[in-house]
């Protein structure tokens, strides 16, 4: 009697681990039958879920895009998993090699589509803003100009300027689709004083002291070719300030144009601007681009010499003059036989 209870129970164990089997095959069929990936990954989709969308809607999305098999079958997995109130708002870039089970995996778990955009070394807001036009994060330049002018984000890092040129640090950085352009520009911001951290000194400048070094910084960024000049041009351009001398910067000329010109021309030295350091002594009013930190660099650690000009020779490296008398001599040496 005991043996055909033991022997019933062993029956028993085994009709259930092959119905587990069988029924775990079915849903293994169903999982890929119906959940399945519809393609190969090559179809992309821009699923779109903004506040309040209800789970039905992003199904219907899905499925009307061709990136799942069955809404039934989605469905059914939204309320299984108890997923509905979790799916986050978004950009999610979709693809048609992803299963059921994956596409909710990266709603649930808020994995937005990012944008990726480098700011080169250099460029001021108006270029940066035309950058992100182009890849969508703002709506125009004056867009974004404007958010560089935010008075809160000045008066926060103490930037004793009407706009943040020169402090919107050039690097790659990634943000989601949609994403403030206010947080954008922080960002920058951000990332500009953790760089500044690493030149020895930086953190015991007065605000007004800083804003100096990143109008130098701004300016070397524009000018130098070769980074081994930039602490020799940063020395000069000090070394003029010291002597009441213009600085008499092109990239300072450069600026008052939207594109910068390949030629500047005598009338061109003329434009009445308070950046025109041809017929203005001092500082520009501001930075004119955004520099990187070998400029920075450079700014904060100056080669100082007797050099008091210097021009750009057709290799790409400047000629650096004690004299003008010198400077003369190398321009038409490097530069008129150009136009001749």
């Amino acid at each position: 009697m005991k043996l055909f209870k033991s022997r019933l129970v062993i029956y028993s164990l085994l009709a259930l681990v092959i119905l587990l089997l069988i029924a775990f095959s079915g849903l293994a069929f169903i999982d890929e039958t119906k959940g399945g990936a519809v393609g190969d990954g090559q179809n992309k989709f821009d699923l779109i879920i903004d506040p309040g969308t209800p789970p039905s809607k992003v199904v219907k999305e899905l499925s009307q895009n061709g990136m799942i098999k069955s809404s039934v079958y989605f469905n059914y997995l939204i309320r299984f998993t108890g997923s509905a109130s979790k799916i986050k708002t978004g950009v999610y870039e979709i693809n048609d090699g992803m299963n059921s089970r994956k596409i909710l995996q990266v709603i649930v778990d808020g994995k937005v589509k990012l944008v990726h955009f480098t700011i080169p070394e250099g460029y001021n807001n108006r270029q940066i803003g035309d950058l992100l036009t182009k890849k969508k994060l703002a709506s125009s330049r004056q867009e974004f100009l404007l958010a560089t002018q935010d008075k809160k984000l000045i008066e926060k890092y103490k930037i004793p300027a009407n706009d943040l040129e020169g402090y919107l640090f050039p690097e790659t950085y990634s943000v989601p689709i949609n994403y403030p352009l206010n947080r954008i520009t922080e960002m920058m911001l951000k990332r500009f004083y953790v760089k500044l951290n690493k030149i020895e000194g930086a953190d015991k400048l007065s605000a007004k002291e800083l804003h100096y070094k990143v109008v130098l910084a701004s300016v070397v960024e524009r000018e130098a070719v070769k980074p081994d000049e930039r602490p020799l041009m940063a020395g000069v351009f000090e070394t003029r300030i010291e002597k009441n001398m213009p600085l008499e910067s092109c990239a300072t000329i450069q600026y008052l144009f939207d594109k910068p010109k390949k030629r500047l021309f005598e009338r061109d030295l003329k434009i009445e601007s308070p950046y025109n350091t041809y017929i203005h002594e001092g500082w520009p009013p501001g930075p004119i681009s955004n520099p990187g930190l070998p400029a920075l660099e450079a700014a904060f650690k100056p080669t100082k010499s007797n050099k008091l000009f210097f021009l750009l020779k057709p290799d790409g490296s400047h000629y650096f003059s004690e004299t003008f008398k010198e400077h003369l001599e190398a321009k038409k040496k490097y530069i008129d036989v150009l136009y001749k």
